[in-house]
């Protein structure tokens, strides 16, 4: 999509390239919490002949994250991604170790939920092969984009899956590695959690999504093992947890930053709670649904980048 600076007339704002791959790990590194709400671990960690770009971990997940960086197109990302994935299944005390020590922590095997796992390739473009390579709905791998500008503007976009319906299980089996990783590693899906709840939930969750998706044209989906999010701008503005009777929905605000004139949420600032924020909404039916959104566009407001 082309840029333009608004002027007396509209001035073309031209993409340049990146010189080496290396200055694209060094912006993303340098600026992991921002771009991808990750915990930097290590640069250029080698393990066994493998020498991973990024290693980062997810506080939310509680999982690691591998990033690699490309600058050509030649390159598989399902053989790829999961020779990493492989590569930390098969040596999880090697990877807590690097934590431990870049964190001055420690972190224990239990402590990391491995099911969570994932890789991320950064490049500025992505063949349209390699873009229909990720169209499963299970797949622990994600593309994002990441384009340089001459007004030193970088732009930094996560590629979305196509109408993602096929299990990459379905290829496992003429791939020893891909198999193994998928006996380990889970991606959950939204169906994951409405098969759990009633019909009368799964109506309601539909509905609250249907409303939220059209408060902005940014806000995406993002299913986890224990909650829905959805994210405004790459930022999670709330989680949902989907119940046997209706819903929870936690607000990513801190406390004093939400106006609820009704006080129908509840402080969960220092009470133990899947999702993000210290705001807890409990919905059972769409009665006042439309004061409940107006709570949510708060949300999405204070997160929207």
């Amino acid at each position: 999509m082309p840029l333009f600076k608004i002027g007396h007339q509209l001035e073309h704002i031209k993409e340049v390239s990146f010189k080496f791959e290396r200055e694209i790990q060094r912006i993303t590194e340098q600026n992991l919490q921002i771009l991808l709400r990750l915990n930097f671990i290590r640069s250029e960690f080698a393990l066994n002949n493998f020498r991973i770009d990024t290693l980062a971990f997810d506080p939310e997940t509680k999982a690691f994250v591998i990033i690699e960086y490309k600058r050509d197109k030649t390159f598989s990302v399902i053989d790829q991604g999961y020779a990493y994935l492989s590569l930390m299944l098969n040596n999880k005390a090697d990877f807590i170790l690097e934590y431990n020590e870049s964190q001055n922590q420690s972190l224990k095997r239990l402590d990391v939920d491995w099911t969570q796992s994932k890789v991320i390739f950064v490049a500025p473009f992505f063949t349209t092969y390699q873009r229909e390579a990720i169209n499963f709905k299970d797949l622990p791998i994600e593309l994002w984009e990441v384009k340089k500008f001459e007004n030193d503007t970088i732009s930094f976009e996560q590629l979305q899956k196509a109408s993602a319906k096929e299990s990459i299980k379905t290829i496992s089996r003429s791939d020893d590695t891909v198999e193994a990783v998928s006996k380990e590693v889970k991606v959950y899906t939204e169906q994951d959690h409405l098969q759990k709840v009633d019909s009368e939930t799964r109506e309601l969750f539909e509905n609250v999504k249907d409303r939220l998706l059209n408060m902005d044209d940014n806000i995406t989906v993002h299913p986890k093992k224990q909650t829905i999010g959805f994210k405004v701008d790459n930022n999670i503005f709330c989680d949902v947890v989907l119940q046997g009777k209706g819903l929870k929905i936690y607000l990513n605000l801190k406390i004093g930053d939400l106006q609820d004139q009704k006080n129908v949420t509840r402080d969960v600032s220092n009470v133990g709670h899947w999702g993000n924020g210290a705001y807890e909404i409990k919905l059972t039916d769409l009665e006042d649904i439309d004061y409940i959104l107006s709570l949510l566009k708060q949300s999405v407001r204070k997160n929207k980048a």
